[in-house]
């Protein structure tokens, strides 16, 4: 696993971030650890890949209150949450709002460190991905709006001919269109470019 992966552990018992600390070190994972929702935001990169282990109940902001908070600003660090019994309502709540899995106490250590692994290769995934779908974007830019066209129509399953008809164009044009589509776009085959057609055409 990437080393520069980290787990932020917020959650004002001191003797829990510690425990916390000790559990998720203990299996090679890198831990940090903060006592409220402003120490964490005041330290928290949002370049930096990782995960956040977030207590419900905590004076000042909770943790819900900062998912909401880190969900207003785009920033899709995935959030597990640590809940209490009687805070089983307000974890779901946080689910519905996007956190990946609630852990509710006392929890079973390995539980929690599978819940983290995922939540850290989901992280890593969805990264991968933004990276992907921005140098994706950087070559649809260098499309034309008539190549735009023909990729689109291409990637819908058109043939040439089908192309030509809804363009008012020649099929050789098409072809011409269609060569300059997959040297721009630098994929490889059309199965490549459906991949990519699919890439751009996902939610942030």
């Amino acid at each position: 696993m990437n080393q520069e992966l980290t787990v932020f552990v917020v959650d004002d018992d001191q003797a829990m971030r510690g425990s916390l600390h000790w559990l998720i070190e203990s299996v090679g994972m890198r831990v940090e650890t903060f006592d409220s929702a402003h120490t964490f935001l005041d330290a928290y990169d949002t370049g930096r890949a990782g995960c956040l282990l977030l207590d419900v109940r905590m004076p000042g902001m909770s943790g819900l209150e900062l998912q909401e908070y880190l969900g207003r600003r785009a920033i899709r660090i995935p959030v597990i949450i640590i809940t209490g019994h009687g805070d089983v309502a307000m974890a779901v709540k946080a689910m519905k709002a996007g956190a990946v899995d609630f852990i509710e106490k006392p929890f079973d250590d390995e539980q929690l460190l599978n819940s983290l692994r995922k939540a850290l290769e989901y992280d890593e995934q969805q990264r991968a991905l933004q990276t992907r779908k921005a140098e994706i974007a950087a070559r649809l830019a260098e499309l034309t709006p008539r190549e735009h066209e023909v990729m689109a129509m291409v990637t819908d399953g058109k043939s040439n001919k089908e192309i030509a008809a809804a363009l008012s164009v020649s099929a050789k044009t098409v072809e011409v269109h269609r060569a300059r589509v997959m040297d721009k776009t630098r994929a490889d085959s059309l199965a490549e470019l459906v991949r990519m057609a699919m890439i751009a055409s996902t939610p942030p």
